[in-house]
C-alpha cells in the first residue's frame, strides 16, 4: 500500500518545526513519521515518557531530528513551558497540531462531573492552551499552520460520549474563530476530521473491545476503518504549499461516515 511520502516532494518540509501534541502513538505518531520524512523537525508533548522517548528514538534512527518533553496539556504552565523548549530547541515554531485527546463511553445520565471536565480539559482547553502559547513563535512564522484533529460528530452530536462531542464542536468553532483573528498574522488555522482508524487507542476501546467493530464500519461508506496515513495525508496537504489558501477549513477524512446512516445497507 502506498505511502503519503509518495505524493509529496522530497524535503517539502526542510527547515519546519512542528511541535504536536498526543503524538506518541496512534494518529499523532503517524503525523509525525509524514512531516518528518518530509524534513520537519518534530517537538512531541504528551503525558506518557516511556511512548516519546521510543517515538522520537525511532525517528531518529529515520533520520528525522526530534525531542519531546512530557506535558499534560490540561496545565497552561506546562503548555507554555514545553512551546518556550521548543522554540529554543529549534529557533521557531512553524506548525502547531493539537492531536491530543480523551474520551470515553458513557450514557450522558450517568457521566459525572468529574468525567465531563478531564474530557473538556483536555481536547478543549488543551487546544486553546496550545494555540495561545504558540501564536507568538507561529506569527514569526513564514510557513505558519495550525491544524487541529477534531471529529464529524462534534457536528451531529455523539451519543454515549457527549463530552468529548462538546469539545469537538467547541475546537471547531475555536479553529473558525482564529482563522479569522489570526490571519492578518499569516497563521492558517484549520481542523482534520478523521473516521474511525484502525490502531489507535479510541477504535480499539470505543469499538473493537465493545464488539461494535463490524457495526462501525456498516456506518463507513467505505466499509473499513481507515489508516493512520490517511490522516496524516490530510495533514501533510494543508501543511504544503497546496494548502496556503485554506483556512478556517475541516478537512474530512473519514470514509463516508458523516454520510452513512444506521439504516443505509
Amino acid at each position: 500500500m502506498s505511502s503519503a511520502l509518495e505524493v509529496f516532494k522530497t524535503g517539502l518540509m526542510d527547515d519546519r518545526t512542528v511541535f504536536i501534541t498526543g503524538g506518541g502513538s496512534g494518529i499523532g505518531r503517524g503525523i509525525c513519521d509524514i512531516l518528518g520524512g518530509l524534513g520537519a523537525r518534530i517537538f512531541i508533548a504528551s503525558r506518557n515518557p516511556e511512548k516519546l522517548r521510543t517515538a522520537v528514538q525511532e525517528l531518529d534512527a529515520n533520520g528525522v531530528t526530534a525531542d519531546f518533553m512530557t506535558v499534560d496539556v490540561r496545565d497552561y504552565q506546562q503548555v507554555e513551558a514545553a512551546i518556550g523548549q521548543c522554540a529554543k530547541r529549534f529557533g521557531g515554531i512553524d506548525i502547531l497540531i493539537n492531536n491530543a485527546a480523551g474520551n470515553f463511553n458513557c450514557p450522558t445520565a450517568e457521566l459525572s462531573p468529574n468525567g465531563w471536565k478531564t474530557v473538556i480539559d483536555i481536547d478543549l482547553n488543551g487546544t486553546f492552551f496550545c494555540c495561545k502559547a504558540a501564536y507568538p513563535h507561529l506569527k514569526e512564522s513564514e510557513h505558519a499552520r495550525i491544524i487541529s484533529i477534531t471529529t464529524t460528530l462534534g457536528r451531529s452530536g455523539w451519543p454515549q460520549a457527549a463530552h468529548a462531542g462538546a469539545a469537538k464542536a467547541g475546537i471547531q468553532s475555536l479553529t473558525n474563530a482564529l482563522a479569522v483573528e489570526w490571519a492578518p498574522d499569516g497563521i492558517l488555522v484549520n481542523s482534520v476530521s478523521p473516521g474511525p482508524i484502525a490502531g489507535t487507542v479510541g477504535v480499539d476501546k470505543l469499538y473493537v473491545k465493545t464488539g461494535q467493530e463490524e457495526l462501525m464500519t456498516s456506518r463507513v461508506a467505505l466499509r473499513r476503518f481507515g489508516r493512520v496515513e490517511d490522516i496524516a495525508g490530510a495533514v501533510a496537504f494543508l501543511c504544503s504549499p497546496a494548502g496556503d489558501y485554506v483556512t478556517g477549513a475541516e478537512l474530512v477524512a473519514d470514509g463516508g461516515r458523516q454520510w452513512t446512516f444506521a439504516s443505509a445497507s
